[in-house]
């Protein structure tokens, strides 16, 4: 039997000496970022699983000025992109050898659980969906607290900013439209004031006008199903009804198909075609067979965590702003295929 130390309680130590390696070796190999030789690791994890060591979190955090936590801010989650969204980062985290703490918010109390989460001491702040004031920027800034936004881009200096393109895509989705036939193309925008919308919007124009169309008509959503409901009704009410419609999400795109439907008494594709954006699950049921834009989640929560990495762990100078590419799926809602649905993207 091993000997332990005179608490009774696993040690680093203990590990360090059943290992035959030194104190600090069995520090680095449990410390994220840390160089270890790969020979090393392997003898202080078959040593650590033999005790049933486990790294005392706090006195590492004492020893690294470092509490290994990252604080998520998210809203939206009854919208199944962000709740994916959410599910990945934080896996992508803990992969990393970090833990998150989330708090859910609105518009109005952003600031409010940011400041909560500072006072945990995160190594880093990450928002989905949401928004920094310029007082919450600023705070950040003066406390060194790297901030990394998913999904939105924000015009702070301090803020690294992780979107799919969303221009690229747009710009994709609008060509289709033509290139099918269709002239009476509409927009149905999400949040106006929002990054998303508006960079869907601005793509989607330049699609239609490479290819010498004009957009026919617009309303907004407000990215919700209800929203969607409401702005589907008005545009296919107008006496000059549109033939084709790219909704700035799936959940307003669906709600569309269903109106048009269930109201109208439309054929999709054949009277009207949809679009929307995030390829959410539901767009590939048979009731729907939407095409949708994916957006790569795990490429975009990866490449936020390694701003992480390279702003915590190897104090590197992160980037502005990542594009992530995305991948425009096309099903029978704009006449595509009505094979099997193709493989999402792995883990």
């Amino acid at each position: 039997m091993t000997e332990q130390s005179g608490s009774g309680r696993i040690t680093a130590n203990d590990v360090a000496r059943l290992a035959g390696v030194s104190r600090s070796a069995v520090s680095r190999a449990f410390t994220p970022g840390a160089y270890v030789s790969r020979d090393t690791r392997a003898k202080v994890e078959r040593a650590a699983d033999l005790l049933g060591y486990r790294p005392d979190m706090l006195a590492r955090s004492l020893t690294t000025s470092r509490t290994f936590l990252v604080g998520v801010i998210t809203t939206h989650l009854d919208n199944p992109f962000y709740a994916t969204l959410l599910q990945r980062l934080i896996e992508e985290i803990q992969r990393a050898g970090m833990a998150a703490v989330t708090f859910i918010a609105d518009e109005t109390s952003n600031d409010e659980r940011i400041s909560q989460l500072l006072s945990y001491r995160v190594d880093a702040l990450v928002l989905t969906n949401t928004s920094l004031s310029s007082k919450m920027s600023v705070r950040c800034a003066r406390g060194d607290t790297p901030v990394i936004a998913i999904n939105r881009y924000l015009e702070v200096d301090n803020i690294v900013s992780v979107t799919c393109d969303n221009e690229l895509a747009s710009a994709a989705i609008g060509k289709l439209f033509v290139k099918k036939g269709r002239r009476r193309i509409a927009y149905m925008a999400g949040e106006p004031d929002t990054s998303s919308s508006r960079d869907r919007e601005r793509g989607f124009r330049a699609g239609l006008s490479e290819l010498g169309a004009t957009l026919h008509s617009s309303a907004v959503g407000n990215y919700s199903h209800d929203g969607g409901v409401r702005a589907a009704r008005e545009l296919l009410s107008s006496s000059v009804r549109p033939d084709a419609i790219f909704c700035a999400n799936d959940l307003m795109a669906l709600a569309t198909v269903d109106v048009a439907r269930k109201d109208f008494g439309l054929d999709v594709p054949g009277d009207l075609m949809v679009a929307g954006f995030d390829n959410s699950d539901a767009a590939a049921w048979a009731t729907y067979r939407l095409t949708s834009v994916d957006q790569n989640i795990p490429g975009m929560v990866r490449s936020a965590v390694e701003e992480i990495e390279a702003a915590v762990v190897e104090r590197g100078r992160m980037r502005r702003r990542v594009l992530i590419p995305p991948t425009l799926v096309e099903r029978e809602s704009t006449g595509g295929p009505k094979s099997i649905d193709e493989p999402k993207y792995g883990s």
